[in-house]
């Protein structure tokens, strides 16, 4: 499963993709403190998992995955997945507003996608993945670009971002139809 890249209240707080602070501690047992970045931006001081805030995209992601995998728990759904961001760098303005990989310049985008692209393909080969289930068509383009000419199937699912209206009706229903038209059982 890949995201695009950290968002302010989720990764950017306990390094877990779509990092939802009560998702990370409750569903997925993490534990332990954080080290503060040096320097820390002034309005997105990092909490850790003491991050009250929470973030909408990573509740809706766990929820699925958490009521896929019932009594079973996490490590049914990671014996089988990996959650990574195509990205792992959060971005901002000087008023603190998160910026995703797209809205980056022209040349910082095409660093940032050369070096991304590549991590990306080194991963697919070193896991062996025969699929890449993408929330949000940014993730979903750049997976089919590493993944062009091979045997590995790109899968897009709606992004659970709240700023997405079709999100906002029932993501959870929406992503399992998707997974379920595209042939994947997340815990077979």
């Amino acid at each position: 499963f890949m995201g695009m890249n950290p968002g302010p209240f989720g990764m950017s707080q306990n390094g877990v993709p779509f990092g939802d602070t009560t998702a990370v501690k409750d569903f997925l047992g993490v534990t332990g403190s954080h080290v503060k970045p040096d320097p820390e931006h002034p309005k997105r001081q990092i909490a850790g998992l003491g991050c009250k805030r929470g973030e909408v995209s990573g509740q809706r992601f766990w929820t699925l995955i958490s009521n896929q995998c019932g009594e079973l728990g996490p490590q049914a759904f990671f014996a089988r997945n990996f959650v990574y961001n195509y990205c792992p760098l959060a971005f901002m303005t000087e008023s603190g507003s998160n910026v995703t990989p797209d809205k980056l310049g022209k040349e910082e985008r095409q660093k940032l996608v050369e070096i991304c692209d590549e991590a990306l393909a080194k991963l697919i080969t070193l896991l062996g993945c025969q699929r890449v289930v993408c929330l949000g068509q940014y993730a979903a383009a750049r997976a089919e670009k590493v993944t062009s000419g091979t045997n590995v199937k790109v899968v897009c699912l709606l992004h659970p971002s709240p700023a997405s209206p079709q999100a906002n009706k029932g993501w959870e229903e929406i992503a399992q139809k998707q997974l379920r038209d595209a042939g994947i059982s997340l815990l077979e």
